[in-house]
C-alpha cells in the first residue's frame, strides 16, 4: 500500500507539471490491474516500466511536430518520429507526380526535358492538418522550407493566426528552417528528439530557431542550366560555366536564400570542396548530418567516404533529393547539410 500511495502522489505532480490530459484514464486502468488478488496483476517492476511509457506516449502527442515536402523525409522516418506531412503540390508536363515517385524516374523526366512546376503549402490544407490536433488540446510545431525560396511559411502563419483565434488557449508555431531538404528535415527529426525528451513548446520554438539560423546546407551542381531556368543565374554564365566545366558549390546564406560560395572545375573536386567545408565548419563529429543526391548515388557514396575519413562519426543520412527543390537544382546535385557556428 505503501508503493500504492506513493504511486498516486508522483502521478498527481506529473499531471500538473505536463497541464494534464496525461491519458489520466489508462493509468486507472493500470491501477485497477496492480495487486496480487488479481490474476493479471502487474507486478511493481513491470507497473513502472509500463507507466513509464504511457508518460513518454502522451508527452509525446502534446506537441505536434510538420513538415511540408521539402524536407526530404521518407514515411517510414516519418512514421518513426512522429512526424506529420503539409504536401507541395508537384506536376510533371501538367500531369499530377504520382505518390512514392521514384527519384531515379524523377531525374530521368527532368534530363528528358519535362516541364515540372512546383508550388508552395496550401493554407487551407494547413489549417485544416493544423486543426486535427488543436481540436483535441495539442500544439503544432511546423519547419518549412525556407522563407527565403518558397511562400510555404506565410502560409502556415495565416492558417496558425487564424486557427489561434479560434483556439485561444492553443499554439501554431511555424518555424523557418533557413534551408530545403534535410536542411528542414534534420532540424525537424531533432525537435521529435527534444519532444520525446519532455522539452516544452517555448523552449523548443526558443531553441530550434537558433538551431536552424546555424544550420548549414552546400550544394554542388551538376549541370548550371536548371539555375538559369529557375532565374538564379544568366544563360550566358550557364553556358560558360557548362563549357568550363565549371561546378558552383552554392549554399543558404543568413536570408535563407541560394547564394554561390565557391567554383570548382569537375566533379571530384566539387566533392574534395565540399568534405573541406564540413572539416572547416562542422562542430560536432558525432551529431547526424545529411547527404542529398540528384539521382547520382555513386558519387554521393563516395562523399560519405570521404566525410569518414575526414573523421565524422556520427550517423550520415543519405537520400535522393526531394523533387520540389530539384527541380531547381537538377540531375547530378550533391548536398551537404551539417550544424555549425552561423550559416
Amino acid at each position: 500500500m505503501q508503493f500504492f500511495a506513493s504511486a498516486i502522489t508522483t502521478l498527481q505532480t506529473l499531471v500538473i507539471a505536463l497541464g494534464a490530459g496525461l491519458g489520466v484514464w489508462g493509468v486507472v486502468n493500470l491501477l485497477e490491474g496492480y495487486g496480487s488478488d488479481n490474476p493479471g496483476g502487474l507486478g511493481k517492476e513491470e507497473y513502472i516500466s509500463i507507466l513509464g511509457k504511457n508518460l513518454e506516449r502522451n508527452c509525446f502527442i502534446m506537441i505536434q511536430i510538420f513538415v511540408d515536402s521539402g524536407a526530404n523525409l521518407s514515411p517510414e522516418l516519418r512514421e518513426q518520429y512522429n512526424i506529420h506531412l503539409l504536401p507541395m503540390a508537384l506536376t510533371i508536363d501538367d500531369q499530377p507526380a504520382p505518390e512514392g515517385l521514384d527519384g531515379h524516374e524523377y531525374y530521368e523526366a527532368l534530363r528528358s526535358g519535362a516541364d515540372v512546376r512546383t508550388s508552395m503549402v496550401n493554407p487551407d490544407e494547413a489549417k485544416k492538418a493544423f486543426e486535427t490536433y488543436l481540436s483535441q488540446g495539442d500544439d503544432v510545431v511546423y519547419f518549412s522550407i525556407s522563407a527565403g525560396i518558397s511562400g510555404s511559411w506565410w502560409s502556415a502563419k495565416l492558417a496558425g493566426d487564424e486557427l489561434m483565434e479560434e483556439y485561444p488557449q492553443r499554439r501554431v508555431c511555424p518555424i523557418d528552417s533557413m534551408g530545403a531538404s534535410l536542411g528542414a528535415g534534420i532540424p525537424a527529426l531533432k525537435a521529435s528528439s527534444l519532444v520525446r525528451q519532455g522539452m516544452g513548446l517555448d523552449e523548443l520554438v526558443e531553441k530550434m530557431t537558433v538551431y536552424c539560423q546555424n544550420y548549414c546546407q552546400y550544394f554542388a551542381v551538376d549541370d548550371l542550366k536548371y539555375l538559369r531556368k529557375g532565374g538564379r543565374i544568366s544563360g550566358a554564365s550557364a553556358l560558360v560555366g557548362s563549357l568550363l566545366q565549371i561546378k558552383p558549390i552554392l549554399r543558404g546564406n543568413e536570408e535563407g536564400k541560394i547564394v554561390l560560395f565557391d567554383k570548382t572545375r569537375g566533379k571530384l573536386r566539387a566533392i574534395e570542396r565540399l568534405v573541406s567545408i564540413y572539416k572547416e565548419r562542422a562542430i560536432d563529429l558525432d551529431d547526424l548530418i545529411g547527404i542529398s543526391h540528384g539521382d547520382c548515388p555513386g558519387e554521393a557514396l563516395r562523399l560519405e567516404t570521404k566525410l569518414r575519413e575526414a573523421g565524422h562519426r556520427g550517423p550520415i543520412l543519405l537520400v535522393p533529393h526531394e523533387p520540389v527543390t530539384g527541380a531547381h537544382v537538377g540531375p547530378g546535385m550533391l548536398s551537404l547539410y551539417f550544424h555549425a557556428v552561423g550559416k
